[in-house]
């Protein structure tokens, strides 16, 4: 770690100067300062408070390259104020937009910390050109990334494993401490409980029925809180990635199959299949066939292609779609105090799983998986990316991540069991809640800030997570850091909306429903990351992607069946001559060679 030992020089340099000052100003540099500082033994240089390495007197800009990022610029609101009053750091975040990752790996710069998406091929190609730093350097990680060090040598190992020099380069996101634990529900088939019961509870058995109830509840309520029209669904496109994101989800969540680990299909864990998504009958065009479906029955927002997440996000919170099958994106948006307790008729947004359908909840690995964090090789402050990683995957720093700063939003109570305050849950439920003016004292230097902007904006905007939402929480009572595990926020109905549902599941929410019914458990693979793509076959693979976003979109929007099949068929028509089949084979490939080594 040649520019830790040059900023050490340095440092000691410094301090032979004040000594030899001191010395001609006829001070005693033997004689303490502080009569109880006598017998005093030597810093710890692990020890935050006195390594010189960490406690920086002048704040440092970290540059964080994150493949995952929808953020560039300054990491601005609390998030900021609190990286600032516990590590003097700010933040600095560039997206993989525009170029950014061809243009970085030709500068041999990748920036401070770096981020790595779903694409494997980036992450080995920037090890391969040596431009990440090797966490075993000089003790990097053992010292300066104490809490990865003890409780995720698996992670550590793991990522090891995939490198062809055997060196450590990062540590994968969604890690758990534990073996054997699956993760939170994803998809909790949200819909509108209280125009649910206004019907009559009808059948549900398959998507038709699905599609038929969520055009009865249209008739019933056709306009949210703002008066604006409502849909069943509202999408958004700028998450997709090799596919449409949301009809690989809804395929995903009705078929109990994985979209996420090969993009060109779904794959089976239970019988070993791979089902590729342009094949005739296919999980996935058969979830776009239900989105086609939607929208010829008026029941897709028509800014469905257009807009963005965030977009969307207000119009779940103001009652203007029916359905989610992401419980981030629905009944966590919606079931807000205005819904459940302000309302003069109150809501509830709550699960409904078609009969037919196969429940999904994915493994967790103690190894990790794709979104790796790792620190660039040019950084001339290793120490301090570790430490903002290692405290990033502590449980503080992860439940930071989701719900904010400890002792502002949330806390832990005598019985050890995770609150949210008040400001807390209005955060969890209302992303956009305004922070301008709240003071917050910092445990740590006891400084008082005034906060601003609002609680979305000021999230960590480098959008990793560290541990798995669904793992169990080493300082809580055995609570998850999903919220549906929580005690306190499983008390008594909060409107008879919630008593018919709990009457009608059985259940006080919609983890604990799921987890007590059958669903298909995705084996945890060491998956997170996957050999790199030759060339040839990347220019075929961007090619059927670009294809089939766009004419998937176009699918969702015909008019009729013959317009649906032709634009499938036109789909399946030019990837097929584009290379799809060299693309599935890739697929099928890596999934016997993942699921082999379960």
């Amino acid at each position: 770690m040649k520019k830790t030992h040059t900023r050490i020089l340095a440092l000691l340099l410094s301090m032979v100067m004040v000594f030899s000052l001191l010395t001609a100003c006829g001070g005693n540099p033997s004689a303490p300062s502080n009569p109880d500082s006598q017998g005093s033994t030597p810093s710890d240089p692990a020890d935050p408070a006195s390594d010189p390495l960490l406690n920086n007197e002048e704040t440092i800009n970290l540059t964080v390259f994150s493949q995952t990022a929808n953020w560039s610029g300054a990491q601005t609101g609390w998030a900021a104020t609190l990286l600032k009053d516990k590590f003097n750091i700010e933040l600095t975040i560039i997206p993989d937009t525009n170029g950014a990752y061809q243009t970085r790996m030709e500068s041999k710069n990748l920036g401070d910390i770096v981020v790595w998406g779903t694409n494997g091929d980036d992450y080995t190609a920037a090890v391969n050109q040596g431009l990440l730093f090797n966490w075993d350097e000089e003790d990097l990680v053992s010292t300066y990334g104490p809490y990865i060090s003890e409780h995720f040598a698996d992670g550590l190992a793991a990522n090891k494993a995939l490198n062809a020099d055997g060196k450590l380069y990062g540590i994968g996101n969604d890690i758990t401490d534990t073996k054997g634990q699956h993760d939170s529900f994803i998809y909790d088939w949200g819909i509108r409980w209280d125009l649910y019961e206004q019907l009559g509870r009808p059948e549900v058995n398959n998507l038709d029925d699905l599609a038929d109830v969520l055009e009865q509840m249209k008739g019933i309520c056709p306009t949210g809180d703002d008066g604006k029209p409502a849909y069943a669904v509202s999408i958004w496109p700028d998450w997709d990635g090799d596919n449409v994101m949301y009809v690989k989800s809804m395929a995903s969540a009705y078929f109990g199959t994985d979209g996420d680990k090969f993009g060109m299909g779904q794959y089976d864990a239970a019988n070993g299949k791979l089902y590729p998504n342009l094949e005739s009958g296919s999980p996935y065009l058969q979830s776009l066939k239900f989105f086609n479906d939607l929208y010829r029955r008026g029941l897709v927002d028509p800014d469905s292609m257009t807009q963005t997440y965030d977009q969307m996000m207000p119009k779940m919170q103001n009652g203007n779609c029916f359905f989610s099958i992401f419980s981030w994106a629905g009944t966590n948006l919606y079931n807000s105090p205005k819904h459940l307790t302000e309302a003069e008729n109150p809501s509830f947004m709550a699960t409904l799983v078609p009969k037919e359908a196969t429940p999904i909840v994915y493994g967790l690995s103690t190894g990790g998986n794709a979104r790796i964090w790792s620190i660039g090789n040019n950084t001339m402050y290793p120490e301090k990316c570790m430490q903002l990683i290692n405290w990033l995957y502590t449980p503080e720093g992860a439940m930071t991540i989701w719900y904010g700063i400890k002792g502002l939003m949330w806390d832990y109570d005598a019985n050890g069991n995770i609150v949210l305050t008040e400001l807390g849950e209005q955060c969890r439920t209302d992303k956009q809640t305004d922070l301008t003016g709240v003071e917050w004292t910092s445990p740590d230097t006891g400084k008082t800030y005034t906060l601003d902007g609002n609680f979305n904006d000021g999230m960590i905007q480098i959008n990793n997570t560290s541990w798995a939402l669904g793992a169990v929480n080493p300082e809580a009572s055995g609570e998850c850091y999903h919220p549906d595990t929580w005690a306190s926020l499983a008390g008594e109905p909060r409107n008879d909306v919630e008593a018919a549902w709990r009457e009608y599941s059985g259940a006080i929410n919609a983890q604990e429903y799921l987890n007590a019914n059958s669903y298909k458990v995705n084996p945890t693979v060491p998956d997170y990351n996957t050999p790199e793509r030759d060339p040839e076959l990347q220019v075929k693979w961007d090619q059927c992607a670009t294809a089939i976003k766009q004419y998937s979109w176009q699918a969702i929007y015909a008019k009729d069946d013959a317009e649906f099949d032709s634009i499938v068929a036109k789909m399946q028509s030019e990837c097929d001559a584009y290379g799809y089949a060299d693309c599935v084979k890739w697929c099928e490939e890596q999934a016997q060679v993942l699921y082999s080594m379960q």
